[in-house]
């Protein structure tokens, strides 16, 4: 026998259409707001990895250190409110930016490699790809022209419409005398793991340091070997604000120009430049790791890769939100 149609039955069936609806809303909300994808760019501009690629081989070819200051763009810019190209953004009337913050003053640099980048991918794609993709991309290129590790960039970011001195000073990127508790935990606010950390810090197998930011360590810490600072000692004076202050170090003295593991190898004899790097190794939690890292490049690498891709999903600009710059020095 056929069932009527009854009230409940009419109630249910409307119920259902009803929940069917907003079950469509909410997906089409959700595409506004796309997650990061390594296939971002596949229509929209396929000429862009080309792009900022030619543009970091030759800037790398001609300073090698280049490629380590180009990576620390991309860590300055996550760490303080996402990777949203904030970092690049030159003071204006209406706001004071990151780039003469405490963290990034006299210190960060590459920002005309950025700008060449930009002119090259809008010549390819106007208006399509923000500087902030610009800079992840760039981060990885480096990695991999100075021959560490190559993967996939997760891409989609925009950029941001303002910038913050305050919140760049705030903290919240680690100084170069930070305890390992202050690493963890500002990494951890990140939403970084303490292996992330670890793993990102072995980015100072590349670039450089200023006299300024290890001459407490060459002279007052006791778990330094001798003769490694008293070599770091003839080019970094004690006496403060000398002009030599702004005199650099290699980070990684044994292959400074080559992506690899030495950078923990020195950790263990008690060579790491920064203070911030030998209380990775001085006895506390990270030990195991970075005695890890030394014995098995492949697994830094791995985990480094891994903890790239992670800070790079640091609350990115998607969807509607910010803007596609023009110039990646002002808002549009």
């Amino acid at each position: 026998m056929a069932l009527s149609s009854s009230p409940s039955s009419s109630f249910s069936s409307s119920s259902a259409a009803m929940f069917a609806l907003a079950f469509f809303m909410l997906l089409l909300a959700g595409s506004s707001s796309a997650q990061l994808s390594e296939n971002f760019y596949v229509k929209k501009c396929p000429k862009v990895f080309n792009a900022v690629k030619s543009v970091v081989q030759s800037a790398v070819a001609k300073e090698p250190r280049m490629g380590a200051s180009l990576l620390r763009v991309f860590f300055h810019d996550c760490f303080v409110n996402g990777c949203d190209g904030s970092v690049l953004l030159d003071d204006t009337s209406s706001f004071k930016g990151e780039k003469t913050a405490p963290p990034n003053k006299n210190s960060l640099r590459g920002y005309e490699v950025i700008d060449a980048i930009k002119s090259k991918v809008e010549a390819a794609c106007p208006g399509v790809v923000s500087c902030a993709d610009i800079v992840a991309i760039a981060a990885r290129d480096s990695v991999a022209i100075l021959g560490g590790p190559y993967w996939k960039v997760k891409l989609g970011r925009r950029d941001s419409k303002t910038a913050s001195f305050n919140d760049a000073g705030s903290g919240v990127i680690p100084p170069p005398f930070s305890t390992l508790s202050n690493l963890i935990s500002r990494f951890q606010a990140q939403g970084l793991s303490t292996k992330d950390m670890v793993a990102l810090s072995g980015a100072h197998t590349i670039g450089k340091a200023r006299c300024a930011t290890y001459k407490d360590r060459i002279y007052n810490d006791t778990n330094i070997n001798s003769l490694f600072a008293t070599s770091r000692k003839r080019n970094c004076p004690r006496k403060s604000g000398s002009e030599r202050d702004n005199n650099v170090a290699y980070l990684d003295f044994k292959t400074p120009n080559h992506f690899d593991n030495y950078y923990y190898k020195n950790l263990i004899n008690k060579k790491g430049l920064l203070h911030s790097d030998q209380v990775l190794f001085s006895g506390g939690s990270t030990d195991s790791i970075v005695a890890a890292y030394s014995n098995n490049q492949k697994a830094f690498e791995s985990d480094f890769v891994r903890a790239m891709i992670k800070m790079g999903n640091i609350k990115p600009l998607t969807g509607s939100k910010g803007e596609i710059r023009k110039h990646c020095g002002r808002v549009n």
